[in-house]
């Protein structure tokens, strides 16, 4: 994939905190290093879809914000977002935003948070690198540690590539347009492969999907699109990635067990990429109601 070297970014649409230290405070009653691990093994892909982070992370550093001025500096165009990964993430969140302002009628922007160790969230207490990306529904707004794009290559073997970024953004984005649509406050804690929790991650995938069917022709505010060749391999790519995430896949894989359906959270491997090209065959977030169907996959 390729975006427009010519096309402005808007790096407005992001906070960069990693120059705001991000360490876990000593004493300050984190889980340590087994007890991250295992709770980035339960969570799989971050904590959307309503629910608050867990507590027990400690407190998070405080100190001077030096990195979004450098981030507006450095991010102008496309051509700098083809060079540069975290420019990079900047054009995909403009892009998929603008997909959003042009489907959602009254869709309001979220804000994402570039982070690297830990952060402080406006209402979902303090997190980790260790949790992946995530949503926050209670600040709405989007979290990430832009190092988990190449854990997903290291740590869950996934073939990676830019466009698998824009996919965990899309998916991210997706818990937020469920939080503007009310989606995710009808959704419990329940577990289990027709659960709540697992129909709002495969709806966020579909609608990850649908923006990536329409990422070729969405304008932003200059009238031009940002990405200009999405690829067959892109999608392969974005579709290996999301049976990285699966349930079965983190159960069996990285958690050293069997697979134990009751337990899902997020939908099997089969599931996300059946959602995911769900969304994207049809481009439609209108065909992403993933409650109302028995037939999840």
């Amino acid at each position: 994939m390729r975006f427009n070297e010519g096309a402005d970014l808007d790096t407005s649409q992001v906070t960069d905190q990693r120059g705001m230290g991000g360490r876990i405070a000593a004493g300050g009653g984190g889980l340590g290093i087994l007890g991250l691990v295992l709770y980035f093994v339960i969570s799989q892909f971050g904590g959307g879809g309503g629910t608050a982070l867990p507590p027990g992370f400690g407190d998070i550093g405080q100190g001077e914000q030096v990195g979004s001025s450098s981030l507006a500096e450095r991010c102008k165009t496309g051509a700098d977002a083809n060079r540069e990964a975290d420019c990079r993430a900047v054009a995909f969140i403009n892009s998929i935003q603008s997909f959003w302002t042009s489907r959602l009628d009254g869709y309001q922007e979220a804000e994402t948070n570039f982070f690297s160790g830990g952060v402080q969230t406006g209402g979902c207490g303090s997190a980790t690198s260790a949790t992946g990306p995530f949503y926050c529904p209670a600040d709405a707004e989007v979290y990430i540690d832009l190092t988990f794009f190449q854990e997903m290559e290291s740590k869950f073997g996934a073939q990676g590539g830019p466009f698998v970024e824009g996919y965990i953004l899309a998916h991210e984005y997706g818990h937020h347009v469920q939080n503007l649509l009310g989606t995710s406050r009808q959704v419990g804690n329940a577990s289990g492969p027709k659960s709540g929790s697992v129909r709002l991650e495969l709806q966020a995938d579909c609608y990850a999907g649908a923006w990536a069917n329409h990422a070729t022709t969405t304008p932003t505010e200059t009238g031009e699109p940002l990405i200009t060749e999405v690829t067959r391999e892109d999608i392969a790519a974005a579709l290996d990635a999301a049976s990285r995430i699966g349930d079965d896949y983190i159960q069996k894989e990285l958690g050293g067990g069997s697979v134990d359906t009751t337990q899902f959270t997020h939908g099997s491997s089969a599931q996300r990429q059946k959602w995911y090209t769900i969304g994207y065959e049809t481009g439609d977030p209108n065909r992403c109601d993933t409650f109302a169907t028995d037939d999840l996959g």
